[in-house]
């Protein structure tokens, strides 16, 4: 049975990089896998993404050796016993805000005695390329739990939180971070502030034993983070990406769009 690398990494102090898949495209996870990053999650919390597509994209992602993910769509034991029963070597839950919370994940994603998660499926042995008394048996020690701090109630709470055995990373969404440290008249947070919450989060992380996450809108901004230490990094999602290429490529010979307007007549 296959180990989980990135798992291994993120334990060994090591820096892993992935991106989001929030299109759908089976074909698209196909290409993305092969594309050098270490893990890859399928969005299914804020997108059209159904179940019987995840379970083909976690497929295509494991066939080609690279890690598959997937983000449920909330903290719920259906919803992360089907994302790990449809092979998913880990799930990122989202809006993780009280330790009551981050056990209820963590015993969704373990077989007993350690936790409730319960016996069935057959592509999570077929994915870790093992038979199914392989998997039921190894599981609990190869599959990434990671859990989401995106809300400034769980950084106050960070330490109740993140000292919940068996998480392996926590992941900061910034834009919902940044959305509840709205002012009462909806003024963002300034940059100072932000900040400050960020390096509560990754002071939080290191005092546990648990890798930092965060979501990156570019290279340069994934370099910075991993200067400062965090480890589980994202950078944006195969649909900014393509889009980033997209108006590069146009730029690049001073193509507007109303010069494509224009074209057409």
């Amino acid at each position: 049975m296959k180990i989980n690398p990135v798992k291994k990494a993120l334990k060994e102090g090591k820096v892993s990089v992935g991106t989001w898949l929030s299109l759908g495209s089976i074909i698209g996870s196909r290409f993305m896998a092969r594309a050098g990053f270490s893990w890859l999650t399928v969005d299914v919390e804020h997108t059209l993404v159904s179940w019987e597509t995840t379970a083909h994209m976690i497929g295509a992602i494991a066939d080609a050796g690279c890690v598959p993910l997937v983000r449920v769509p909330a903290n719920r034991h259906d919803h992360i016993k089907r994302a790990l029963d449809n092979g998913a070597f880990g799930v990122v839950v989202p809006m993780v805000n009280s330790r009551e919370e981050a056990e209820q994940a963590v015993s969704a994603m373990l077989y007993p005695p350690t936790g409730t998660r319960s016996v069935g499926g057959n592509l999570h042995a077929l994915n870790f390329a093992g038979t199914p008394a392989e998997y039921f048996k190894n599981a609990n020690g190869e599959l990434l739990v990671v859990l989401q701090c995106e809300h400034i109630q769980a950084v106050r709470d960070a330490d109740q939180i993140f000292s919940v055995k068996g998480i392996d990373a926590i992941f900061v969404g910034p834009n919902d971070l940044a959305a509840s440290m709205r002012s009462a008249d909806g003024k963002p947070p300034g940059a100072e502030e932000f900040s400050a919450a960020l390096a509560d989060i990754l002071a939080a992380c290191k005092r546990h034993g648990v890798a930092a996450g965060i979501h990156c809108m570019n290279p340069l901004e994934a370099k910075t983070r991993i200067q400062e230490g965090w480890q589980f990094i994202a950078i944006n999602s195969e649909l900014k990406m393509m889009m980033e290429g997209v108006a590069n490529t146009l730029k690049e010979i001073d193509y507007s769009t109303s010069t494509a307007e224009s074209a057409k007549y």
